[in-house]
């Protein structure tokens, strides 16, 4: 049992109109990635449950819609005020649910309150529209109204801020939300849910479904007709699959899928500052976020001197069970993602890389692996087209600026990109020709809840956070009035 100063976050039930619901009997087991020790074992909801969940978030939206965003955005900020309140709770589910260490838990249940706080306020702020007449018999007017009810599926490496960056610009729009969080990190969920309730959130606004059974949920999420718009974070292959089910009924969509962010190093950049910042892109959740730093491009001129300091401070990253003092890097989130890593490498090592350091699984066993950098890595290579999503650094060299934006480009994905250049006006030209949603010159950090997140290409549709993350979650209305 984890040690929460208060044991009432811990639920194993479904949160459905707001009640605790026990369901069929079948439950999921959850497990701590670093060890392998049952945490809990959570109900094991179905299709059933997720269709009751639409048909309360169905119920209650036509009341929660009508209620003043001011209104809304009290009970958002009591809700924001709680989590921030129980964040070390918060935290400590987390890494013992999905791994990663203490201190970078908090954070993210402190970053994931920061986009209820911001909803809170933004929703106040979105206006219609008077439009000049083109008549003086008529008025021409243009409402922003919520959508209405908002299918969610979120994924386990950000189990918590990835459900408040979702579902707190729809609760401020007057939506209401049926979420399906990832079957191995549910507890961070259901205890959102059970503070939501406690901050007074009407029955029926917000409800979770864990389930194991995640086509027949995803169907139900995608399909049913009470279902307005549709929010997936995940892969891209799966998101391929959840985007044609909703076109059978013509929902909104929203994507945000996987990546491979180039990391480029050219010959005049701060050399210190750009190693600093690869290992935090590279490294942080073990290298499981979807803009986690996947190919590094370093300048031949510079090349060897970036690498010895990048292999150097690698080195030095501590890998341990995410509640020891001073953890950077815990497990991966299971076995499967560890044999991942395993054929990533034989596949690099088969085809001439050169292992730098690391390159194995770790000491501490469980899903623990190495973190690893290599060099001499070829195109053919998978690491140097697919999405790792673990902690290895693969670094190629180049030698112009329009050879590296061009590699940096040939990839179906086009959502993070990083680039480090003293050059004022290698600044403006790489930004703008990077195929990417989000570009981050000379820094390698860029998550904020004011500020607009969503990919390129294969990489998503749409985008959350910023005055944008709220837009999709409105539908407009022009209405022409006549007869005045």
């Amino acid at each position: 049992m984890i040690n929460l100063k208060d044991p009432t976050l811990f639920r194993t039930e479904n949160y459905i109109n707001g009640k605790w619901v026990g369901g069929s009997g079948r439950h999921i087991e959850v497990l701590n990635p670093a060890n392998g020790t049952l945490l809990a074992k959570t109900v094991d909801g179905n299709a059933d449950d997720a269709c009751d969940a639409v048909e309360a978030a169905a119920t209650a939206f036509k009341t929660w819609s009508k209620v003043p965003a001011k209104e809304r955005a009290t009970y958002l900020r009591r809700w924001c005020e709680l989590i921030l309140e129980n964040a070390d709770d918060l935290g400590m589910l987390m890494t013992a649910e999905q791994g990663k260490p203490l201190a970078e838990a908090i954070g993210e249940v402190n970053y994931g309150a920061g986009f209820i706080e911001f909803y809170a306020e933004e929703c106040k702020r979105v206006m219609g529209d008077i439009i000049p007449t083109v008549a003086n018999d008529r008025r021409l007017q243009v409402y922003k109204q919520p959508v209405g009810v908002v299918g969610c599926i979120t994924p386990w490496n950000f189990p918590n801020a990835m459900i408040t960056r979702k579902a707190a610009p729809a609760m401020a729009a007057g939506c209401t939300v049926v979420i399906k969080p990832d079957a191995g990190t549910p507890l961070s969920a259901l205890a959102l849910c059970e503070l939501a309730e406690r901050a007074g959130i009407p029955a029926g606004v917000i409800n979770v479904v864990v389930g194991s059974d995640a086509q027949a949920i995803g169907e139900v999420l995608t399909q049913h007709k009470k279902i307005s718009k549709f929010t997936f974070t995940g892969s891209t292959a799966v998101g391929k699959i959840l985007m044609a089910q909703c076109a059978s009924t013509v929902k909104k969509v929203s994507l945000e899928l996987g990546g491979n962010a180039p990391f480029i190093v050219f010959d005049d950049a701060d050399i210190e500052e750009a190693v600093t910042h690869c290992v935090s892109t590279k490294f942080r959740n073990c290298g499981q976020t979807c803009v986690c730093t996947n190919r590094i491009f370093v300048h031949e001129a510079v090349a060897a001197e970036f690498t010895a300091k990048l292999q150097h401070s690698i080195a030095a990253l501590k890998v341990a069970d995410g509640f020891e003092e001073g953890a950077e890097i815990g497990p991966l989130i299971n076995t499967q993602a560890l044999e991942k890593m395993d054929a990533l490498m034989a596949d690099a090592l088969d085809k001439g890389a050169k292992v730098l350091l690391g390159g194995a699984r770790h000491k501490l066993g469980q899903s623990f692996f190495q973190p690893t950098l290599l060099n001499n890595i070829s195109d053919s290579m998978r690491l140097a087209n697919e999405e790792i999503f673990g902690p290895i650094a693969a670094v190629q060299t180049f030698t112009t600026e329009g050879e590296v934006v061009e590699k940096a480009n040939a990839t179906e994905y086009g959502l993070a990109a990083y680039f480090f250049t003293r050059d004022i006006g290698r600044v403006m030209r790489v930004s703008e020709d990077l195929e990417y949603g989000i570009v981050c010159s000379n820094s390698g950090v860029f998550s904020t809840e004011v500020a607009p997140f969503g990919g390129w290409k294969q990489s998503g549709i749409g985008s959350e956070g910023g005055k944008e993350g709220i837009a999709d979650f409105y539908e407009t209305k022009f209405h022409s009035l006549g007869g005045v």
